[in-house]
């Protein structure tokens, strides 16, 4: 008899090895899930057998049959923000369907789930740079918030640096709830954009950072996305990833995004560009095509996607230069991607260091871009940009859009960050004052004006300010670069520096 129950007891516990259930890491216990709508939720487990989901905020219970290639997907219907909140998984067969129901025994539960509002935030350095910082780089501020950043709606998942050759169906983290400790270690640009959206909507929030400092643009994207731009290299192999990494063309993307995509989210916050300054003339339509790509894969419309402009610096330094022409870029990208918007961080550069500490000034400029055009508060600044020139005799004078505050200098009645150029196209130093909203342009060198540029340098403290927010750094003219004025020389992906 004794010997029948324990052959009994192994079988079930070998029958319940069997058909566990394996889930991304990702779907875990203090996740958030997106709020109001129908969220995949997939993993793996014995093929022929049905994975039954069940849901704590509705007491329902949503099944999938498992594919022959042992993968299934669920999607289960979200409520209104709120939590904590249990999801269970069982399995059944085919002659009971219904684990609840059956009296079998459930696999596992996630605990502490919460429902609320759901972001990708993803990029280079200044993105993944922790609120710690880097070594002899410090975030400003971090102290202060260290002490007072506790709070159990506010949930972070760091994706850990991968590059791969193929896509991968998982990656390496974990969601924590935010405190000291979790903060500490997390993206310092996307925690406080998280932080402003919970003080100001007052729901959880989820925050997944997949970065990786030094990352091409390039990196994120599929193959297919990058026919259209013949300067990348196209036949990528396991031996350039491990050389290139996160320089390599598709390796991010395969190693930390596609593990991703699917995930319910709203939309994606993206701080990246400085690695691609060497390959500035083709930024803006390299992120259309990423953005597009995104969408694509994701299934969920044109999600919001906002991003910040690269922050002033002093290229020089790192022998690069003309980042002013990637700041460009990344001004014609934002009329060029539908449900975009950018976040100019002109007051917010560092001259000797390409990771600036103002990552509050960074992180908070998306959220206000992500409060007014994706959650509709209403009151909230807006970034004032370049509209149009006229030339009045010896002076140039400037409009704006959206600019119903007026545009006017942070540090006093005149600025030093204009210069303008004749017809023969050498730029002189120029007066700079503001009446009305109008910026008014002149220089004693150049009688008869042809070309304005404000801030047109790598390194520039930009002081043309409107509503508390800064102006981006442009230019009237469309002429070519003068040969010394950008530097090719690193934007092989061979040779990267």
């Amino acid at each position: 008899m004794r010997r029948s129950v324990l052959l009994f007891i192994s079988y079930f516990i070998f029958s319940l090895v069997e058909a566990q259930v394996n889930l991304p890491s990702f779907f875990s216990d203090n996740m958030v899930l997106q709020q109001q709508t129908e969220c995949n939720i997939w993993g793996t487990a014995d093929k022929g057998k049905s994975v039954v989901v069940i849901t704590s905020w509705d007491k329902k219970s949503y099944s999938a049959m498992v594919d022959e290639n042992g993968e299934f997907l669920v999607k289960v219907k979200t409520p209104k923000a709120g939590g904590p909140y249990d999801i269970t998984f069982a399995i059944a067969t085919p002659s009971k369907p219904n684990a609840a129901t059956s009296g079998m025994a459930y696999d596992c539960t996630l605990h502490n789930v919460m429902i609320g509002e759901v972001w990708i935030c993803s990029g280079q350095s200044n993105m993944e740079m922790q609120m710690k910082g880097f070594k002899q780089q410090p975030v400003e501020g971090t102290t202060e918030e260290l002490m007072r950043c506790k709070d159990d709606q506010l949930r972070l998942f760091t994706v850990k640096r991968h590059a791969s050759l193929t896509p991968e169906n998982d990656v390496t983290g974990q969601w924590s709830e935010a405190n000291s400790a979790s903060v500490r270690d997390f993206s310092a640009t996307a925690y406080y954009f998280g932080r402003a959206l919970r003080t100001a909507l007052g729901v959880p929030v989820g925050l997944i950072s997949t970065s990786w400092g030094g990352s091409a643009c390039e990196a994120w994207m599929k193959a297919e996305w990058l026919k259209a731009f013949p300067k990348v290299k196209q036949t990528i192999t396991e031996e350039d990833v491990k050389k290139l990494q996160q320089r390599c063309p598709t390796a991010l993307f395969n190693g930390q995004l596609s593990p991703l995509i699917g995930y319910g989210m709203r939309g994606a916050i993206w701080y990246q560009g400085e690695d691609n300054v060497p390959r500035y003339d083709y930024y803006a339509e390299l992120l259309k095509t990423m953005v597009e790509g995104w969408r694509a894969e994701w299934k969920q419309g044109d999600f919001p996607f906002y991003y910040c402009q690269i922050a002033p610096y002093d290229y020089s330094l790192i022998q690069w230069e003309g980042s002013q022409y990637l700041r460009e870029q990344q001004m014609k990208a934002e009329a060029m991607i539908p449900n975009a918007r950018m976040a100019v961080l002109m007051d917010a550069g560092l001259e000797y260091g390409i990771h600036p500490r103002k990552k509050r000034q960074a992180g908070e400029r998306l959220a206000l871009l992500a409060l007014s055009n994706t959650y509709d508060v209403k009151g909230l600044p807006d970034f004032a940009i370049y509209k149009e020139v006229e030339f009045k005799n010896d002076t140039a004078v400037i409009a704006f859009d959206r600019s119903k505050e007026w545009v006017y200098f942070e540090h006093g009645p005149r600025s030093n960050n204009f210069e303008v150029a004749g017809e023969d196209r050498v730029f002189h130093p120029a007066e700079a004052w503001v009446s009305r909203n109008r910026v008014y342009v002149k220089s004693n060198e150049v009688k008869k004006p042809v070309a304005v540029r404000y801030a047109w340098r790598d390194w520039a403290e930009g002081d043309l300010m409107h509503d508390g927010l800064p102006v981006s750094s442009f230019r009237t003219d469309n002429w070519e670069p003068t040969k010394n004025a950008v530097s090719q020389e690193t934007g092989d992906y061979n040779n990267p520096k």
